[in-house]
């Protein structure tokens, strides 16, 4: 059953916008560090004007002016003296020898150059500000992020506290039944913005957060934030984007869940737990990863109880990062088959996904059929329930649907017939749904 984004939901929630630095000392960062990234900035992307540098590394004209006039009076810039009819008449300014080489000293030390970092305990407040623990969720947010699921009423009932108290979720039940999909209802529910840095400052590292992979910018959201003419609405160092959704299955390790340093840009990529601050971590599949499902979730001990994490430097300096993510554990496997009691307490929803009635399987099969075109047979439906259910004492499963009718499509297409249901074409497309137990000599 594929997810199909409600794009007219109504936001759940109002985030304030971070507001934007007025001056050099409203940045909180230190002062050599922003001149470097200056000139690297300068020096990489050969801009100029200060509305160029200013929307090169994402901050007001004004502050960036500032640290034009700090260059210069370091000797490590210097006006053209000509200027440009195309920029309102703007003064042009270049790197001095002096300021080449230290630009080139910078970058050995660190590559990175653009988007000015935002100081670790300035992201915290706006962290605060766009917790998903603020989110409202309503039934009918949550149902119309599912409409295109059939869902007992029952479930529902559990999956809205659950997601209006942002807390870790664990779904579990038999395969094929929905529990990715039913993930990915619960984040297409959440229908407003949250304003992710490109990038956070500690002890003057720079981590990178932003990820286009990861996180989907607004559309429509475009702004000339360094127009001395405009003030800017946000501080231009976020991005303004859909709370994000990081997912991800049997490929987790617990090394994903550390910084990622780059030797060669000497900088750090966020973990993937960070890249998700205020949106949703699925985890997949849950119990087919390397690590065993009890180590992953002692490694996030801490984060569930204490809405905190704690990361390392390659120096081995630990810090404190916001940990403000609603996790999603999906698996196949019975908690207690994975998790000792402790590890339990620690996960605040445990939601049973079963597979359908008779009924709603029915009501799946009739849907899937209408959407694909393929018309509905009285003769093989009770075929289907009378002699091929009870092979398997009668367990249905959502997945079942699909996959028999497109069993069917694909047999009519390679005879040639128009698209229909027998209790041939059942049998058929049955053979193809279970692996026969037998032994294969070898």
């Amino acid at each position: 059953m594929n997810v199909q984004t409600n794009a007219n939901m109504a936001p759940t929630s109002n985030v304030t916008p971070p507001p934007p630095p007025r001056t050099l000392t409203e940045m909180q960062l230190p002062i050599v560090m922003m001149r470097d990234i200056l000139l690297k900035t300068m020096f990489r992307k050969n801009v100029d004007m200060v509305t160029d540098i200013a929307k090169a590394i994402c901050l007001p004209s004004s502050v960036t002016q500032e640290l034009v006039d700090m260059a210069r009076e370091q000797r490590l810039l210097e006006a053209t003296g000509t200027l440009n009819a195309n920029s309102g008449n703007e003064m042009g300014y270049q790197l001095t020898d002096a300021g080449k080489s230290r630009a080139l000293d910078a970058l050995s030390q660190s590559e990175y150059y653009g988007a000015m970092p935002v100081p670790l305990d300035v992201y915290r407040e706006q962290v605060k500000r766009q917790s998903i623990r603020n989110i409202q969720i309503t039934r009918n947010q949550l149902t119309s992020a599912m409409g295109h699921l059939i869902l007992p009423p029952t479930l529902l009932d559990q999956l809205g506290p659950a997601v209006g108290a942002g807390r870790s979720i664990l779904m579990y039940g038999p395969p094929g039944n929905g529990k990715s999909s039913i993930s990915n209802g619960i984040r297409d529910a959440m229908g407003d913005k949250i304003y992710v840095p490109y990038a956070i400052e500690y002890a003057g590292q720079v981590i990178t957060v932003y990820d286009p992979i990861v996180h989907s910018k607004a559309e429509g959201d475009e702004q000339n934030p360094n127009s001395l003419r405009r003030v800017a609405r946000f501080d231009t160092r976020y991005v303004k984007c859909d709370r994000p959704t990081v997912i991800t299955g049997g490929e987790l390790s617990l090394s994903m869940l550390d910084l990622v340093y780059n030797p060669t840009a000497r900088t750090y990529q966020a973990p993937l737990q960070l890249k998700s601050s205020g949106g949703i971590f699925i985890v997949d599949d849950l119990g087919r990863q390397e690590e065993p499902p009890q180590s992953l979730v002692n490694r996030w001990i801490v984060p569930l109880e204490e809405n905190k994490d704690i990361l390392a430097l390659q120096s081995g300096e630990k810090f404190e990062v916001p940990f403000d993510t609603l996790v999603i554990f999906s698996t196949n496997f019975h908690p207690n088959e994975i998790f000792d009691q402790a590890a339990l307490r620690r996960i605040f929803f445990k939601i049973k996904i079963d597979g359908p009635s008779q009924e709603n399987f029915l009501k799946i099969f009739a849907l899937v059929a209408k959407k694909k075109g393929m018309p509905l047979d009285e003769a093989a439906l009770i075929h289907l329930l009378k002699k091929k259910y009870p092979t398997i004492n009668n367990v249905y499963a959502n997945y079942q649907p699909v996959f028999l009718i497109d069993q069917m499509i694909s047999i009519c297409e390679f005879e040639g017939i128009p698209y229909q249901m027998t209790p041939d074409l059942i049998d058929r497309a049955w053979a193809n749904m279970f692996v026969k137990d037998e032994h294969i000599v070898k």
